[in-house]
């Protein structure tokens, strides 16, 4: 495949994904709703479950596609590609686009509620003041939180799990929706954890944006882009799913082509 081709494919999947991605932001805004109340601990407790689910399903994907295409199956080359694939496009994904919207959007910010919320309590000024600053110490001591390092025992095992699956039973047909819907419940999650404002219409219309792109972009560098860079000049994909069934396409090779045009 040439790198022409490359891109003309990717621009075919990136197009392909987007009625995907527009119902998991849309889901991304409902499961938020449904735990706005939730503590920021809650919402740490969340990302801890679909964070890690998210890279296994994302190395599953990465590691199987690239292991299908690699003139030379080495259980070292999938994990690496596996791997890296995985962690780094779901931090992405889960972690640093959240992360960035959040902050562009000003949702990280203590509310005005926030801050005040014993004023018409009885309590002394002090007091009050004592309770303000607390919050916004803790609004600024917020980091980033990086999954694969703060909870290495969870999110490393879980690729390398991704990995496995994919290297003893490749496969690239996998349900679309649930990545995505994993994906998006992941993302929702970290924004859950930061979230420091009231969710209001125009919130809603940002948080939206952000979850579109954290889901969007990503996911398509981590299933299709990434692993094509490591793949054989010589692959071609025979067609491409005008239905989006997640990466359905029959692979050939153009010496088999060749093979097959000359009788054999």
């Amino acid at each position: 495949m040439s790198l022409r081709e490359k891109a003309k494919h990717i621009g075919v999947e990136l197009r392909g994904h987007l009625p995907f991605t527009l119902f998991g932001a849309l889901l991304g805004i409902f499961f938020m709703l449904v735990f706005k109340n939730v503590s920021g601990a809650s919402g740490r407790m969340l990302f801890s479950v679909f964070h890690p689910g998210h890279v296994i399903l994302s190395a599953m994907v990465t590691a199987s596609m690239f292991g299908l295409h690699a003139e030379r199956k080495r259980f070292v080359l999938v994990l690496l590609v596996g791997y890296f694939g995985s962690i780094g496009v779901a931090t992405l994904s889960d972690v640093v686009i959240p992360h960035i919207g959040t902050g562009l959007l000003g949702l990280d910010v203590p509310g005005h509620g926030e801050l005040h919320r014993h004023e018409s309590s009885n309590v002394s000024e002090d007091e009050h003041h004592e309770h303000v600053q607390g919050v916004e110490s803790e609004h600024h001591e917020r980091r980033i939180h990086l999954g694969f390092i703060e909870e290495w025992y969870i999110v490393n095992p879980a690729a390398l799990l991704g990995v496995l699956i994919a290297y003893f039973l490749p496969r690239t047909k996998f349900p679309h929706a649930a990545h995505i819907l994993i994906s998006t419940w992941a993302s929702s999650s970290y924004l859950l954890m930061n979230l420091n404002s009231t969710i209001t219409a125009a919130a809603a219309i940002g948080i939206f944006v952000t979850l579109f792109i954290a889901i969007w972009i990503p996911c398509c560098i981590s299933d299709i882009v990434f692993p094509l860079l490591f793949v054989k000049s010589d692959v071609e994909l025979a067609g491409v799913c005008p239905v989006h069934g997640r990466h359905s396409h029959p692979h050939v090779h153009a010496e088999s082509e060749d093979t097959d045009g000359n009788g054999t």
